[in-house]
């Protein structure tokens, strides 16, 4: 049976907390080599070696024809690495997620609740939240080494946010021939990958209002589900995006990884998405910040983070799980 992991373990390592001030994520690299390395063999041992080599290849020319700011940045990373794996990885969206918007029970402001699923294993041990100073102020990002995107951030004083993946669109009876047909789709792209376009939105934007906008109105490589959550308490809502499109929620809502307001179809993922959603709905207005909410069906064999962020207060929550239950300490900021 797994277990909260709302309690201090001597046997559990802390999360680091890295200032990488205004550098990118070549400097994570530098700070936490091991846990770098750690990801990068956990991936190759998920996908396979040729896998690896192979897709690292193709995601790499992607990259490159998309003009796509951040690769020298992933580069720098693959160098570092000194092996295939490093422009894959940043280019690996296999993941489900359950997240929750709504006033904050506890205080002012808005509140940000999210776990993350993916069977990749060792990314809840290796978690780090790096402090980055972006021309917009700083924000804290809950990322591994080697990743140059943004899944999940808060920036004080501004907003917090998260992506969600949506289903995996049907064209077949097949899971994985569709999976290879929205690929390939993907490979005809040249707009911003979602975890990139989220970077530019803490790099960027000052203002709520300012990061509603840009998540609405910037066309994607690929769909994705984005809950944002803004410094008042009424200020919070979930963007389920197409690539040029965008239906938005506002606040209180919640959302897994199937359509709620947008229209679509497609292969569930992860583990009961609508139920999931529903329990979120259900405790998300009374949860404890302590993530001792984290609990089935929100929690499952693949989840590897739990957070729970408020940008009005700059609290930031932060627990990385495996399959086996709880894989560090609570973070606190």
């Amino acid at each position: 049976m797994r277990t909260s992991g709302n309690s201090k373990s001597a046997d559990l390592p802390d999360i680091p907390l890295i200032d990488l001030g205004s550098e990118g994520p070549q400097a994570l690299c530098r700070a936490e080599p091991k846990l770098l390395v750690a990801i990068m063999h956990r991936g190759r041992d998920h996908y396979g070696p040729a896998a690896v080599s192979l897709g690292d290849r193709l995601s790499r020319r992607w990259l490159a024809k998309a003009a796509n700011p951040y690769l020298a940045e992933i580069d720098a990373v693959s160098e570092a690495v000194g092996e295939p794996g490093a422009h894959l990885l940043n280019l690996s969206y296999e993941w489900a997620c359950t997240s929750g918007i709504g006033p904050d029970p506890d205080g002012p402001g808005s509140r940000l609740l999210r776990t993350l699923d993916w069977p990749l294993h060792g990314l809840g041990e290796n978690l780090v939240v790096a402090r980055h100073q972006s021309e917009a102020g700083e924000y804290y990002n809950v990322t591994w080494p080697g990743f140059a995107g943004v899944l999940t951030a808060m920036a004080p004083g501004r907003f917090s946010a998260a992506i969600n993946q949506p289903p995996l669109r049907r064209f077949t009876p097949s899971c994985w021939f569709d999976w290879l047909i929205g690929r390939l789709g993907v490979w005809r792209q040249r707009e911003l990958p979602p975890v990139h376009l989220l970077r530019r939105v803490f790099d960027t934007c000052r203002t709520y209002e300012d990061a509603r906008r840009m998540l609405t109105e910037t066309p994607i490589a690929m769909p994705a589900f984005i809950s944002l959550s803004g410094a008042e308490a009424s200020e919070g809502c979930v963007i389920e995006r197409g690539r040029t499109s965008a239906a938005v929620r506002d606040a209180p809502c919640s959302v897994a990884n199937h359509w709620i307001a947008g229209s679509g179809d497609g292969h569930p993922r992860g583990w009961d998405s609508p139920g999931r959603w529903q329990m979120m709905e259900d405790i998300r207005q009374t949860a404890a910040a302590d993530l001792s909410w984290v609990a089935p069906p929100i929690l499952n064999p693949t989840t590897r983070l739990a957070v729970a962020a408020n940008a009005s207060t700059g609290m930031l929550v932060v627990q990385g799980w495996e399959a086996d239950g709880p894989a560090t300490n609570l973070f606190r900021l």
